[in-house]
């Protein structure tokens, strides 16, 4: 028996980078996981690993949080066993582009706007209610070190993760009352496919990001979000900021050359 195995774990964005590792590390503790991302055919290989491998029961869709009406409908027709979900793990998210405001692209900002923040809303909106009508539950958001401090060519980005600050802190006041949970975890530099995303492709670039140092792995940070959903009844925690050893600052990275 794990830690988790009495537990219904929604993650969104599972089919890659700490989404996927998210997705692993709660069936490792034996809970029932639903599953969502844009790319089905990663979820259906994702899902049948965790079949085979930890016998849990899984359920997962293709899944544009951006998409109001469809992520209503979705979370609508979750199958009876998976109705009351238990976490729900907000990490789809993503940076495109990398320009000063004046020379940005408004379509990236949009992208990220309706991701980043309005996703985030739009998934919590749906679930969070029969959280509250039972009086238990947690939602933990996937945040960034962007959200606490901005840095030169973040704008837009940094400003995303800095609503998704705001809005872990005001769901917190608005549901401390009804004995749920709401946690944020922050990680800095972690070698996942967002660097990829974020220069369009660009794998040289984006490899550049992590050149001389050992940065964060997905893994780092889907340990850190298990910690927060296994902590006692009466223990919240309110936010993880974790970087690699060699990031001190948003600007400030020790490489070895």
């Amino acid at each position: 028996m794990g830690l988790l195995s009495d537990k219904i774990v929604f993650i969104t964005g599972a089919s890659s980078g700490i989404g996927k590792s998210c997705a692993l590390e709660f069936a490792k503790e034996g809970a029932s996981l639903i599953l969502a991302a844009r790319r089905s055919n990663r979820l259906i290989e994702l899902e049948e690993f965790l079949k085979n491998k930890f016998g849990v029961k899984t359920y997962s869709f293709e899944l544009d949080v951006r998409n109001k009406e469809k992520v209503e409908d979705s979370i609508s027709s979750f199958p009876d066993e998976f109705k009351n979900v238990d976490i729900l793990i907000n990490n789809a998210g993503l940076a495109r582009g990398f320009n000063k405001l004046y020379e940005g692209e408004i379509e990236h900002w949009e992208e990220m706007i309706d991701t980043n923040v309005k996703g985030l809303l739009y998934v919590t909106r749906f679930i969070l209610p029969k959280m509250v009508e039972r009086k238990s539950g947690h939602i933990i958001n996937v945040g960034s070190t962007a959200g606490h401090e901005a840095y030169a060519n973040g704008n837009v980005y940094c400003a995303t993760k800095f609503a998704v600050k705001a809005l872990t802190k005001s769901i917190r006041l608005d549901v401390f009352d009804k004995n749920i949970k709401v946690s944020e975890v922050d990680p800095g530099m972690v070698l996942t496919e967002f660097s990829d995303v974020r220069f369009s492709g660009d794998k040289d670039r984006a490899k550049k990001v992590y050149e001389g140092l050992t940065p964060l792995s997905p893994e780092d940070i889907a340990s850190a979000i298990l910690f927060c959903a296994t902590r006692p009844a009466h223990v919240n925690i309110n936010e993880i900021i974790l970087t690699p050893t060699a990031q001190a600052s948003a600007t400030q990275v020790y490489r070895v050359k």
